[in-house]
């Protein structure tokens, strides 16, 4: 048997040498000779790599179509349902808001969304180009149609972007410029000169290594300290699909070896076992399982399918074939070839000697191609110069500094996915007025409805810009706008990351330049995370701390909530003044002292050290704590009226506790704990419910919420082409159609999960 392509996930591959070999074999009295070990390896002799033609050569060789159009269909399909969902068809008011007063973040700043039922005919564009990639219909304008929207999309909100976004418009481009209707395509059937016709090598090699940069850069990129020590996603050891690593080792073990510890070995080696035959079924065992958790583990859309999707490209080209040969011959007419033979096509180049064999034993639909042709160099010259570029663009950060914070670039083409975790503790907006010198405040937030910008200092400076503009319309004239905003990244103390005293709509800001007014992380206090974890450890569960450091000449302005009742101040490192705003005293502190904080009033925290400071607050949320003790009671006694033990007659506002089952209970209940209580159980039960669900039921849960969104999402689609075709109808009519569109499952409940934290959980300092 001949020894096939060992690296059909390498770059090139010799599956379409193979092909032609099957269909024009010479005659058995000739030897086939016989494959040195590198191309047993490797797909291709030391040969092809030695002169620039062999190498044009190598990378048009011709190869079967057939998991390329497997993908292709694949892909179309997976970004036709993205773009209801991550893209935001079905909420496409929501997101743009039209005519409302809203701080937009474009890569560009002359990029601005069209008017709403515009941007309806851009999505909707936008889909149709996907649905033409996954069918295969006019595939090239499909192509066209998909990319130039998805990328005035994608460069129309620097917010939304990701790392996965910018692989789907990557892969679009990719596929623009392949011949990726040569298999199982609407384009077949109606050009049967392309149907089932070679593709050139390159088509697989630029899919190939792109999946595989994806996998090694990322890996490469958890090389960082925080991530070998399992800073990163600590948090993600608590999820319950690490509850059978739970069951054999500790927490902390499970978030250090297996979260980021196998998290970091799999994508180093992902692309490497997907390379080789022999590791092959592992790698693509290894790389499903790990797709199929980061769908239940993150909010990533069709990501994870898409990854999924993308791992029988390193397999044979053939395998399409094979697979659906298994299936019974009646389904013949709507499944794909599964015959070997395939057309010869003039992007591929063939061997001189296959040429002349062929002629002697048919004639081809397409004459074949024996020698090199300008786009058969063109081909293989883009394949180099993109490959490279894709290796250089994540370590591209040197000459867009401007975008650079305490993470380099803007985060959604380096490939470092999960590697930087944040919490934000404190963000406050000033604003000076220009003329009156007056001094107010802004919510966080205001004006728009992202929350990236805290981080990025191109997008503060863009939002502060806005702000500008969008004050005057309240009475505030050439405002000055400061932001002062504490970030913790992978589990270091809360520091600024912005100057406060900078006005930010007059500071200088410059992609290829540092940003002068980014405040340094303070990277030496790192090691302080270690005993960050024994301070927490000592404290009983209702003990809340933050770690704040700050930096010398500057101060903390807090307000203590009344609801937390016993707020201190503790130094840990530096020295520190505290002003308690109402009683006008000042405290300084050394390391190792403390201070008890007035609950219900201000105070200020200056650094006075010559170094950054370091302090936490300690405190517990005393309405809290109260609440919960009330609703332990009252469940014990609920508990004691059921198993007849509570002799004691109820009074009249207990007695819904008896009813608790019954829905009107809680209405009826008139003390305002016990309301809370029966709300707070019937919740508890409603998400019990749903974790308990069967899979049918799971299921149909989840196909329910789909249908309803990607309905509204259509829905809306054709109430805004009525709109530009015909204008809009009287309001009443609009507002009947919009709730219509709008209608949900009449079960449907928003996430249970996450009211519920938030009906228990305490303020932020």
């Amino acid at each position: 048997m001949e020894t096939r392509d060992a690296t059909a996930g390498a770059l090139v591959s010799s599956d379409g040498e193979e092909q032609t070999a099957k269909k024009d074999a010479p005659p058995k009295s000739e030897k086939t000779p016989t494959k040195t070990k590198m191309e047993q390896i490797f797909g291709f002799k030391k040969e092809d790599l030695i002169s620039w033609q062999n190498l044009v050569t190598l990378l048009n060789r011709p190869t079967d179509p057939a998991s390329l159009g497997i993908f292709r269909c694949l892909f179309g399909l997976l970004m036709a349902i993205d773009i209801t969902q991550e893209r935001g068809l079905s909420h496409l008011d929501y997101k743009y808001l039209d005519g409302a007063p809203v701080c937009r973040f474009p890569l560009f700043n002359f990029l601005q969304p069209l008017p709403m039922d515009w941007m309806y005919l851009v999505y909707a564009v936008m889909f149709l180009g996907a649905l033409g990639i996954m069918l295969g219909c006019f595939y090239r304008l499909s192509c066209l149609l998909f990319i130039s929207t998805y990328w005035y999309i994608f460069f129309l909100d620097k917010t939304a972007w990701n790392n996965h976004s910018y692989l789907y418009g990557l892969i679009g481009f990719q596929l623009t410029l392949m011949d990726g209707n040569r298999y199982w395509s609407i384009d077949g059937l109606r050009r049967p000169s392309i149907r089932n016709a070679h593709v050139p090598l390159w088509n697989y090699t630029l899919l190939r290594t792109q999946i595989f940069i994806v996998y090694f850069i990322a890996g490469i990129k958890k090389l960082d300290a925080d991530w070998v020590e399992g800073y990163s996603m600590s948090y993600l050891a608590h999820h319950w699909l690490f509850d059978p690593f739970k069951t054999i080792l500790p927490v902390e073990l499970v978030s250090l070896l297996v979260v980021h510890g196998g998290g970091l070995m799999l994508d180093l080696s992902a692309g490497y076992l997907l390379f080789f035959d022999v590791t092959r079924p592992y790698g693509i065992f290894f790389v499903s399982y790990f797709h199929c958790m980061n769908s239940q583990l993150f909010s990533i859309g069709m990501f994870s399918y898409t990854m999924l999707a993308t791992s029988p490209l390193f397999c044979y080209t053939d395998w399409p074939r094979r697979f659906f040969g298994h299936f019974p011959s009646f389904l013949e007419s709507v499944l794909p070839f599964t015959s070997p033979e395939s057309q010869t096509s003039t992007s591929c180049v063939y061997p001189e000697s296959q040429s002349t064999s062929s002629e002697r034993q048919e004639t081809p639909a397409v004459a074949r191609v024996s020698k090199l042709r300008f786009k058969h160099k063109l081909g293989a010259f883009f394949t180099i110069l993109y490959i490279t570029e894709q290796f250089f663009m994540p370590y591209s950060h040197f000459i867009t500094q401007g975008y650079n914070n305490w993470t380099n670039g803007l985060y959604g083409y380096s490939w470092d996915m999960m590697v930087h975790s944040r919490s934000h503790q404190h963000v406050k907006i000033t604003y000076k007025d220009g003329v009156t010198g007056e001094i107010g405040y802004l919510n966080p937030g205001v004006f728009t409805q992202s929350k990236r910008w805290k981080d990025h200092g191109d997008m503060l400076k863009q939002y502060a810009t806005c702000l500008h503009q969008l004050l005057p319309r309240y009475n505030i004239s050439d405002p000055e706008i400061y932001f002062d905003i504490w970030v913790s990244i992978n589990e270091r103390f809360q520091q600024r990351i912005f100057d406060p005293r900078v006005d930010i709509v007059k500071a200088e800001w410059s992609p290829f330049k540092p940003n002068p007014w980014l405040m340094p992380l303070l990277v030496d206090l790192s090691p302080w995370r270690t005993k960050f974890q024994e301070i927490e450890g000592s404290l009983d569960n209702q003990t809340e701390i933050v770690f704040i450091a700050d930096f010398p000449g500057l101060h903390l302005e807090n307000f203590v909530s009344e609801d937390l009742g016993n707020t201190s101040i503790h130094v840990l490192q530096g020295q520190v003044s505290v002003e308690i705003v109402g009683e006008k005293k000042n405290h300084t502190l050394q390391p190792g002292e403390q201070i008890q904080v007035p609950a219900g009033a201000y105070h200020k925290v200056y650094t006075v050290s010559d170094g950054p400071s370091c302090y936490m607050y300690i405190y517990v949320n005393t309405t809290e704590a109260a609440l919960q003790e009330n609703f332990t009671k009252l469940f014990e006694l609920q508990e004691r009226v059921r198993n007849g033990t509570e002799t004691e007659p109820l009074p009249p506002e207990l007695q819904p506790l008896v009813a608790a089952d019954d829905g009107e209970a809680e209405v009826n209940a008139t003390d305002p704990i016990v309301r809370l209580f029966l709300k707070r159980q019937r919740r508890m039960k409603e998400v019990k419910k749903r974790r308990e669900a069967g899979v049918l039921e799971r299921f149909e849960r989840f196909a329910g919420k789909k249908y309803y969104t990607i309905r509204r999402g259509f829905l809306m689609t054709a109430i805004a082409m009525r709109n530009l075709a015909v204008g809009l109808p009287p309001l009443e009519q609009l507002t009947r159609e919009v709730a219509f569109a709008n209608m949900k499952e009449p079960q449907a409940e928003a996430n249970q999960d996450e009211r519920l934290k938030d009906e228990v959980g305490h303020g932020e300092l």
